[in-house]
C-alpha cells in the first residue's frame, strides 16, 4: 500500500511537469504525436491524483507496527493530501484540453468539493497530535487556491459564460429618456442642441507614427486592445459598425508583417482566455491570491525543513521533499511566465496617467520585453513562436499515382484502426512565408476598400472567385473562367485544385512566386477539404462525394494512358495526358447525373487557364486567395478556436485578419438601420 502511494504521489509530480512542458509547445507545434502526448498527460494526471487520494485516505485506517509510527504516518499522509489539490489545479500552461472540457466546469466544481471533504478528513484523522500542523494548513491553501483558478478558469471559458460577460458589457445605458427630455427643454429655449455619440479611444494604439513598423511592446499593446474588442467573434458575437471602421484604419496603414504579428499575437491571447488560467490569474485578486499561494508552499518548505523529523521514515521524508521541492519550482516557473506574459505587457501598458507610476511602469516593460527576448536565446525557439507556421498539404494526383504496398493495405485492413494512424500523420507541411502572408495581406486589404456599405460587405464576404475574375489586377477579360466558379464551393475547389496542379506541372517556369503561392494555397485547401472537413462543413456540400468519384475516375483513366513502366506514371505525364484529353461533348452529357467527378470539367478549365500564358497565376493567386477567406469567414468560430490548440491554422489566421479589415458578417451597421450576423 504505502509503496504504491508513494508511486502514484511521484507519478502525478511527474505528469504536472509533463503537462508545463508539452502544453506550451502543443499551440506552436501541429504535430500530431505532441497533441495525443499531451492529452494523455491530461487526463492521467487527474486520474492519479484521485487513485492517490483513495490510497491516502485507505492507509489511514492501516496503521503502523507501533503507536509512534501510526501517528507519524498519519502526519505525513495529512501532510501529502494537499499537494494532491496542488497538482489537481494543474499548470497555468493548461486548464483545458479542448474546448468542451470547458463546458464541463461544473463537473470539475463538484470534484473540487469532493476532494477538498477528502482532503479535510484526511487532515482532521490526524488531529489533534499532528507535528506538521501548520505546514498542511499552508500547503492545504496554496492547494486550495491552484484547485479554485483551475475550475474558475474553465468557468470563465465556457460559452455561456463568455455570452453573458459579452451581452452583459455590450450596452453603456445611456438615459434615452431623459436625454430626449432635456433634448426638447433646449429645443423650446432656442437653444442649439445636439448629441455626439463618444468615439472609442483609440489614441493609444493607434497614430501616424508607427504607420511604418510596430516594435514588440506596440504589437503586444495593439493585439490586446482587438482582443478585448473582437473576443465575441468567438461566440457569434456582433461588432459594432464603429470598432470595424476603427480596426479597418489601424489595420489599413500596416504592411503585411506588422498586421500578421499582430494577429498571431490577438490570437494567443485567445488561446490563453480559452485554455489556460490567464484570465484568472491576469487580474487583481488573481495576482493576491497567487502571492498567497506562492507564499504558502514556500513557507511550507521552510518549516517542513526547521520541523523535527523524529519517527518519519528516512524514505518517506525523501519523497516529502521531492514533493516540496517540485511544488516550489513549478510555483517559481509558473510565476516567470506569469511575469514575462504578454497579458502583463499589456496591462501595464494601459496606464494613461503621465506621473512616475507610468514611467516605472514603461520602464518594467520594457525589462519584461529584454527579458523575454534573452530568454528565447537560451531557450528552445519553438516555445516562443506564436503559431506552428505550418501549412499541412494534400494533393488528389499525387495520391492517386502513389504506389501503396499491398501487404500493407492488407495488414491495416485486418485492424480497425487505419484511420487513427492516419490522423496522427503529420503529412506534408511547408513553412508559412513572409511572401505568402504579404499577397494575402495585400488583396484582402484590396477587397476591404470595396466594401463600404452594407450591399457591398455582404458581396465581399460571399465573393469565392467571382470578384477576383471580375477585378483582377491583371485587366484581363476573363469571363470564360466564370462557369467553373459559379457552381457550388466543393466543386469548385476541386476544379480549381486539379487545374493548377495541371498548369504548375506543365509550366515549369521559375523565380514564379505567384505560382508558388497557387500550388500551396491549392494543397492546403484540399487538405481542410479532407483531412479537416469540420472546418469545411458549413461550405462543403456533398464535397466528399465527388471526391470519391473523381478518384475512382482518375484511377480508370491513368490506367488506360500509364503502360507499365514508371515514366508514364510521373506527375509530369499525368497532367500532360489530362491537359491534352479530348473533349468535344460536356461530361455531364456523357457521364450523366449519376457520377459527381469533376475531373474532365477540371481539364476544360486547366485549357482555358493554360492559354492564359503569363497571366494564369497572377489570376489564379487571386482566386485562391479568394476561396481561402470564404471558407475562413464561413466556418464556425468553434472551429477556428478549436484549432488555436493544434498548432493554428492559415485559415484561422486570415478569419481574423479579414475581421479586422471589416470582411466579416458579424458586424452591426450605424444607426441600427441593418444587423448583418451569420
Amino acid at each position: 500500500m504505502k509503496f504504491n502511494l508513494r508511486g502514484a504521489i511521484v507519478t502525478s509530480l511527474s505528469l504536472q511537469i509533463i503537462l508545463i512542458l508539452l502544453a506550451p509547445i502543443r499551440k506552436r507545434l501541429s504535430n500530431r504525436w505532441i497533441i495525443v502526448l499531451t492529452w494523455l498527460a491530461y487526463l492521467v494526471a487527474d486520474w492519479v491524483a484521485d487513485y492517490a487520494f483513495g490510497l491516502i485516505s485507505k492507509a489511514q485506517f492501516a496503521g503502523g507496527t507501533s503507536e509512534s509510527e501510526a501517528d507519524a504516518n498519519g502526519d505525513l499522509l495529512a501532510f501529502w493530501a494537499p499537494f494532491l489539490l496542488l497538482h489537481l489545479g494543474g499548470p497555468d500552461t493548461i486548464t483545458a484540453f479542448a474546448l468542451e472540457d470547458n463546458e464541463l466546469w461544473g463537473r470539475h466544481l463538484l470534484n473540487l468539493l469532493l476532494q477538498l471533504v477528502i482532503a479535510g478528513y484526511v487532515f482532521y484523522q490526524s488531529l489533534p497530535s499532528n507535528k506538521l500542523i501548520v505546514p498542511t494548513i499552508l500547503m492545504f491553501i496554496g492547494g486550495t487556491i491552484k484547485y479554485i483558478e483551475r475550475t474558475s478558469a474553465l468557468y470563465l471559458a465556457s460559452s455561456s459564460r463568455l455570452q453573458g460577460s459579452l451581452l452583459a458589457s455590450t450596452y453603456t445605458g445611456q438615459n434615452y429618456h431623459k436625454l430626449m427630455e432635456v433634448y426638447v427643454s433646449m429645443k423650446k429655449a432656442n437653444i442649439p442642441a445636439s448629441f455626439e455619440i463618444p468615439e472609442l479611444d483609440i489614441e493609444s494604439i493607434d497614430g501616424e507614427k508607427h504607420v511604418e513598423n510596430l516594435n514588440d511592446r506596440e504589437v503586444i499593446k495593439a493585439a490586446f486592445f482587438y482582443f478585448t474588442t473582437f473576443k465575441g467573434l468567438l461566440v457569434d458575437g456582433i461588432i459594432s459598425f464603429r470598432e470595424r471602421n476603427q480596426s479597418m484604419k489601424f489595420f489599413s496603414s500596416r504592411n503585411a508583417k506588422d498586421a500578421f504579428r499582430v494577429i498571431e499575437t490577438e490570437l494567443n491571447l485567445f488561446y490563453d482566455a480559452l485554455y489556460t488560467k490567464a484570465a484568472v490569474v491576469h487580474c487583481p485578486r488573481g495576482y493576491l491570491f497567487r502571492a498567497i499561494s506562492i507564499g504558502s508552499i514556500i513557507t511550507a518548505f521552510a518549516l517542513f525543513h526547521v520541523l523535527n523529523k523524529h519517527g518519519f521514515h528516512e524514505y518517506d521524508i525523501r519523497i516529502t521533499y521531492i514533493l516540496l521541492l517540485g511544488a516550489v519550482a513549478l510555483e517559481f516557473v509558473a510565476l516567470s511566465m506569469l511575469i514575462r506574459s504578454n497579458w502583463t505587457i499589456a496591462l501595464l501598458g494601459r496606464s494613461k496617467k503621465r506621473h512616475i507610476c507610468s514611467s516605472i511602469g514603461s520602464t518594467f516593460i520594457e525589462f519584461l520585453l529584454i527579458f523575454k527576448y534573452v530568454g528565447s536565446l537560451f531557450t528552445l525557439h519553438i516555445l516562443h513562436a506564436r503559431w506552428s507556421k505550418s501549412i499541412f498539404q494534400d494533393n488528389l494526383i499525387e495520391s492517386r499515382l502513389r504506389k501503396w504496398r499491398k501487404e500493407t493495405e492488407k495488414l491495416l485492413g485486418l485492424i480497425p484502426l487505419p484511420e487513427l494512424f492516419g490522423n496522427l500523420k503529420s503529412g506534408r507541411v511547408v513553412k508559412y512565408s513572409d511572401t505568402l502572408g504579404e499577397f494575402i495581406f495585400n488583396e484582402l486589404k484590396r477587397k476591404s476598400q470595396y466594401a463600404f456599405d452594407p450591399k457591398s460587405m455582404i458581396e465581399m464576404c460571399a465573393a469565392r472567385g467571382e470578384w477576383a475574375i471580375k477585378h483582377t489586377k491583371t485587366k484581363r477579360n476573363c469571363k470564360d473562367l466564370l462557369p467553373f466558379i459559379r457552381v457550388d464551393y466543393g466543386e469548385s475547389l476541386l476544379l480549381w485544385h486539379i487545374a493548377t496542379e495541371v498548369c504548375y506541372n506543365m509550366d515549369k517556369s521559375t523565380n514564379n512566386h505567384p505560382r508558388e503561392m497557387c500550388k500551396v494555397l491549392s494543397d492546403y485547401m484540399l487538405y481542410l477539404m479532407i483531412k479537416q472537413p469540420g472546418m469545411m462543413s458549413v461550405v462543403a456540400g456533398i464535397c466528399q462525394i465527388r471526391i470519391k468519384d473523381t478518384c475512382a475516375e482518375m484511377d480508370v483513366f491513368f490506367t488506360d494512358i500509364a503502360d507499365q513502366s514508371e515514366q508514364n506514371k510521373t506527375k509530369e505525364k499525368a497532367c500532360e495526358c489530362l491537359l491534352n484529353a479530348h473533349q468535344h461533348v460536356d461530361p455531364n452529357d456523357v457521364e450523366g447525373v449519376a457520377s459527381k467527378s469533376v475531373l474532365f470539367d477540371a481539364c476544360l478549365l486547366a485549357k482555358e487557364l493554360y492559354s492564359l500564358v503569363e497571366d494564369k497565376w497572377d489570376i489564379m493567386s487571386e482566386v485562391w486567395v479568394e476561396l481561402l477567406g470564404y471558407a475562413a469567414v464561413h466556418c464556425r468560430p468553434f472551429n477556428h478556436a478549436q484549432q488555436l490548440s493544434k498548432g493554428g491554422e492559415l485559415v484561422t489566421l486570415v478569419w481574423l485578419l479579414m475581421a479586422q479589415l471589416g470582411l466579416s458578417e458579424q458586424f452591426q451597421l450605424e444607426g441600427g438601420k441593418l444587423i448583418i450576423q451569420k
